[in-house]
């Protein structure tokens, strides 16, 4: 609720400049806005509050953003917070050199934000159906969603595989109909605990 408040908060004002970092060479990051030194965890507590951040290297001056976020992702992933399956990582890995690692980075990026967009939909409704009152944890089916939406973004990253056959892209109908789907099991999902609760 307190990040939703601050995205508000910042969407609703001039956007906020991104943060600049620098990194040295003993691999110490300092937060120039907050005149400190910061973590990795404390850069990842960033972007999941909505702020973005900007990472130079201290000595060249190089742009090492991408590599940051990069080792935060390898972080949270050995802290077993595991987001990305391995078939996953094993067909991004394959991209690399392909002819389609061009087109790849755009692809992904509007399948997350698709992804982003749904979820936001789902807690509002989520919100809405139980007052605020239950953790999202709570809430059966809600996980089962949640992996139902990896699913579809693994296939989607399938149509895309090296070697593989293409398959026959998903129509816009498909997909509505795979959302009301969604949708339909979320509402039953929240009228199954109103009823185990009374």
């Amino acid at each position: 609720m307190a990040e939703n408040a601050a995205r508000a908060e910042t969407t609703s004002e001039a956007p906020l400049q991104p943060v600049v970092v620098k990194k040295y060479a003993n691999r110490r990051l300092y937060n120039t806005e907050s005149s400190s030194y910061v973590t990795l965890e404390d850069l990842a507590n960033m972007v999941r509050a909505g702020r973005d951040f900007i990472v130079f290297d201290a000595k060249s001056g190089e742009d090492i953003t991408r590599s940051v976020l990069t080792q935060i992702i390898v972080e949270e992933e050995s802290k077993g917070r595991s987001l990305l399956p391995e078939s996953f990582l094993r067909q991004l890995i394959g991209f690399y050199g392909d002819s389609l690692q061009s087109v790849l980075p755009r692809y992904l990026e509007f399948a997350m934000a698709g992804f982003a967009r749904q979820q936001e939909q789902m807690r509002r409704s989520v919100e809405q159906a139980m007052g605020g009152f239950m953790p999202f944890g709570g809430i059966p089916g809600l996980e089962e969603v949640g992996k139902q939406n990896m699913v579809m973004l693994e296939r989607a990253m399938s149509l895309f595989a090296p070697f593989r056959p293409p398959e026959t892209p998903p129509t816009m109908e498909s997909l509505k109909a795979e959302v009301e789907s969604l949708r339909h099991q979320l509402a039953e999902a929240t009228r199954t605990d109103k009823g185990s609760s009374r």
